[in-house]
């Protein structure tokens, strides 16, 4: 369940869901997401784990497992994470290039002018630390459940845990004074997270809200990707599947609240309402080193937790993005542990090489439905997250809800005789509600509205 839990806290929490926040509105989002993860988030977590337990196989099998005539749902589910841990990789390779340099004393170098863009663009260096990242999580999985992914999340996730907390609290305590004489404190940055902004509120930023919320769902919890039916494999038949459910339910809404906590605050003291409009790499790479360069010496030892945290976070989600591929590989082909671990690493190394260099020498622009203009690492994230994670989860939800029948998922939940409070709203959710929002999800990645 650490492991679980490590793998749906990862950089979509850290950096996704601050940016999300802040550009939705603050508490707006922030009550939109809460609602929809004990609902929407609830429903596809419950759905994958009971799956995964009940088949005890990985995402490849289990699916034909359940229903033989949704056997090509298992592709789907392992062709997701293969398209996203090399870039992923890459993403995690850049965390650890800036976790070495404030490590190594050099954090202040981060804060330059083209610091960032001319890192990335460079041939050799990304490349160094992309298959880095990718040997550390390989490693993981190669050692195993109990040795490897299990002992490293006993470590890393109270670590984790700890570093977002303390920094959440000292991010509390900043206040500025900007050169045009406005002064704002980290409690003023923590009342735009957390009060909601109904001003004029309309129902097209309304749907755009629950739309973004819901894709970062997709990122906090590991869903659609086959990862949780995996985990959910390993689960003992006499463990209580509801609990464990609530735990990292729980513990991930919990992590990217405090993410939230931790980051806008320090932005807005700093940067103002400005500073809430960068995404993505702009937000993590380029505006957070300039504001810990601003803070002198406590800037650097706060930028070195900050990127060393962000770092376990990263290793962790990929380590179960790699051990679904891993399983799959052992579950179709019988392969061992140790050669599936290293089928992958080879497959993810060479897509991650084109990866790194689509900001080199295979730069391109081209225009996506989403209004991005992406390169190869935006062109493989919006193919994933934007088009096949929806449809897996949409077709799971069809397969439950409507072939197979929620009993089944119920059955298997209540397997001891827990009680399971929320099954009515399971069954609404995994019949009307969540297919309803995925069909609309998808339309809006395609570009209808």
């Amino acid at each position: 369940m650490l492991a679980a839990a490590g793998s749906a806290v990862g950089l979509g929490n850290i950096w996704r869901f601050p940016y999300l926040a802040a550009k939705d509105g603050g508490g707006l989002f922030l009550l939109v997401y809460l609602i929809l993860a004990v609902t929407f988030g609830f429903t596809l977590l419950t759905t994958e784990l009971a799956i995964g337990r009940k088949t005890r196989r990985s995402s490849l099998s289990a699916y034909r497992r359940l229903n033989p005539r949704f056997k090509n749902l298992g592709i789907l589910a392992l062709i997701i994470p293969m398209v996203i841990l090399p870039y992923y990789s890459a993403v995690g390779g850049w965390v650890m290039k800036y976790t070495v340099a404030y490590l190594t004393g050099n954090g202040a170098e981060t804060a330059t002018d083209g610091y960032f863009n001319s890192f990335i663009s460079s041939e050799t260096e990304p490349l160094i630390y992309t298959i880095l990242f990718m040997a550390a999580t390989a490693y993981v999985v190669y050692r195993g459940v109990n040795k490897g992914i299990e002992s490293s999340s006993k470590i890393l996730m109270p670590i984790l845990l700890l570093m977002i907390v303390g920094i959440a609290i000292f991010s509390m305590t900043f206040e500025y004074t900007s050169d045009d004489g406005v002064t704002r404190s980290g409690l003023d940055g923590l009342k735009v997270f957390v009060i909601p902004d109904f001003t004029d509120l309309t129902l097209d930023k309304l749907s755009i809200t629950i739309m973004d919320a819901i894709g970062q769902l997709f990122f906090s919890l590991s869903v659609a990707t086959g990862i949780m039916i995996t985990y959910g494999s390993y689960v003992k038949s006499e463990d209580n599947l509801i609990k464990s459910i609530n735990k990292i339910e729980i513990f991930d809404t919990l992590v990217a609240f405090l993410a939230g906590m931790m980051i806008i605050p320090v932005v807005f003291v700093f940067m103002g309402q400005e500073g809430m409009n960068h995404s993505g790499p702009g937000l993590m790479f380029i505006c957070l080193p300039k504001i810990f360069a601003s803070m002198g010496t406590v800037g650097t030892v706060l930028g070195a937790v900050f990127f060393t945290m962000v770092l376990f976070a990263a290793l962790t989600s990929a380590i179960s993005m790699m051990e679904g591929i891993v399983a799959s590989f052992i579950d179709k082909f019988g392969y061992s542990r140790r050669k599936s671990t290293a089928i992958e690493f080879v497959i993810c190394a060479v897509v991650g090489v084109l990866v790194c260099f689509g900001y080199n020498i295979l730069y391109f622009e081209l225009p996506l439905p989403n209004g991005v203009t992406a390169q190869i690492l935006d062109l493989l994230d919006y193919i994933s997250n934007n088009m096949l994670m929806p449809l897996l989860a949409l077709l799971t939800c069809v397969l439950v809800g409507w072939i197979t029948k929620p009993k089944k998922i119920i059955d298997e939940i209540t397997l001891n005789g827990e009680p399971f409070t929320r099954k009515g709203l399971f069954i609404v959710m995994v019949k009307y509600i969540a297919p309803l929002l995925l069909i609309l999800l998808l339309f809006k990645s395609v570009g209808v509205f």
